[in-house]
């Protein structure tokens, strides 16, 4: 579930988040923050006044005024466009996950006939009893049951397990998710999901889904920040009739203006936090997000402030997702030139990220060139998970490579004895040779 990290203030994220900001200013959206609900009735209310004022009625210069209503008004903006930019994240998060599943062609067969025709549709299209077939290197498009065939498949983009996993028909292990990718071999799947109700689907919900609820600590705080907005809302409507009495009293001077006194209530209570509430929880699912994780409320996010180190049972999680060649080990007796020269032949025919890396690691470790398959006079045998094997039939000799048992069950059954020690240079103790 990889992705390309967004700037903060990315033009993709900030176009569509200046649109919501002023959508945002509907009162019925504006009410479920009671501080800025406050910011924005004074900022109406302010408006007003500049408009009297224009009349030639005002309590106040026209200029002053709308001073005060443009700061208002862009304090409730900005509270509006830092939840929308926040929100934006976690959109574009979910848009990623979608568009890869509507990018995904599938091959749906016209019939129950497996070697019938068939025509490429995007993956939405799928339908649940529709039949398709993947083939290696491509992506599997919905979740499904294999039926026919036996295949290597890399869940890493899912689960993060590296390694990859065998799914065959009438196993127990027949289940494919969509988004995975085929390494080797080929399926034909029996689709399981209708559109929006697989794996995908689940997870873009969850997505979209985990900004609106609100964690005990914030609702704690928004009482908390609603309690003071009333404290300080009575002290400025008292200065109100307490400066009309002054003047009165002392003969002299004017009395504070309606405009200030919206001016000094927005400047009291907490519109800051107010404001940046709601951002700073869907800002946090964002940032978990970054990481493949995602939260499904507030309150995971608030646990997970708290957590020091996270131990997770996936080895993808921490590597690479797919299993990368490192080292060479030769038994006694060959050296590793020699090992390198017949890992690279045999590999030569495994397109699989493992057959790769054996490809680059013996380019870089011995600076050996790549063969020219079209010189060598070879059949090449791709990796098949049926046989758990590539290699590469040379006029004089074979080469295999693959999986330790299914490579030393193949040398016994066509020639001598796998050389001694065999075992043991594969990682394996105790070995019967």
């Amino acid at each position: 579930m990889t992705h390309a990290r967004l700037a903060l203030f990315d033009p993709k994220l900030v176009r569509p988040a200046l649109v919501d900001s002023l959508r945002k200013l509907d009162p019925r959206v504006q009410w479920r923050n009671p501080v800025m609900f406050v910011c924005y009735i004074g900022s109406a209310l302010t408006l007003l006044l500049w408009l009297q004022a224009v009349l030639g009625k005002g309590e106040a210069p026209a200029g002053f005024i709308l001073a005060v209503s443009a700061w208002l008004w862009f304090t409730v903006v900005f509270a509006n466009f830092a939840e929308a930019l926040a929100e934006g994240r976690s959109k574009a998060q979910a848009a990623s996950l979608r568009g890869l599943k509507a990018a995904t062609p599938a091959r749906r067969l016209l019939s129950s006939n497996y070697e019938g025709p068939s025509e490429e549709v995007p993956a939405t299209a799928l339908r649940k009893g529709d039949l398709y077939r993947v083939e290696a290197g491509q992506i599997v498009a919905a979740d499904g049951e294999v039926i026919v065939g036996i295949a290597s498949v890399d869940e890493s983009a899912i689960t993060g397990e590296s390694a990859p996993v065998i799914r065959a028909a009438g196993s127990d292990f027949c289940a494919v998710t969509g988004g995975t990718r085929l390494l080797s071999d080929w399926l034909i799947v029996r689709v399981t999901a209708d559109p929006g109700d697989t794996f995908l689907d689940r997870m873009i919900a969850m997505v979209e889904n985990a900004k609106r609820r609100k964690t005990p600590n914030e609702i704690a705080l928004t009482i908390l920040l609603v309690a003071l907005t009333l404290v300080f809302l009575l002290v400025c409507v008292t200065l109100y009739p307490i400066s009309v009495f002054s003047v009165q009293a002392g003969g002299g001077g004017s009395a504070v203006t309606i405009t200030v006194l919206i001016a000094l209530l927005v400047c009291l209570i907490p519109t800051t936090i107010g404001g940046l509430l709601s951002a700073i929880g869907v800002a946090g699912m964002g940032r978990m997000l970054q990481a493949n994780v995602i939260a499904t409320s507030g309150r995971a996010v608030e646990a997970a402030g708290d957590v020091d180190v996270l131990l997770l049972d996936k080895t993808g999680t921490i590597t690479l997702g797919n299993r990368q060649a490192s080292s060479m080990t030769p038994v006694p007796g060959v050296s590793e030139s020699e090992l390198g020269q017949a890992a690279q032949l045999a590999s030569l025919a495994d397109e699989t990220p493992e057959g790769r890396s054996i490809v680059v690691l013996v380019k870089q470790r011995l600076n050996l060139r790549e063969h020219d398959m079209k010189t060598l006079s070879a059949t090449f045998v791709a990796f098949s998970a049926q046989t758990r094997m590539s290699g590469v039939d040379l006029p004089e000799r074979e080469l295999r490579k693959g999986a330790v048992d299914a490579v030393r069950a193949y040398v016994e059954a066509n020639g001598p004895k796998p050389r001694p020690n065999f075992m043991a240079a594969a990682g394996y103790d105790g070995d019967p040779a």
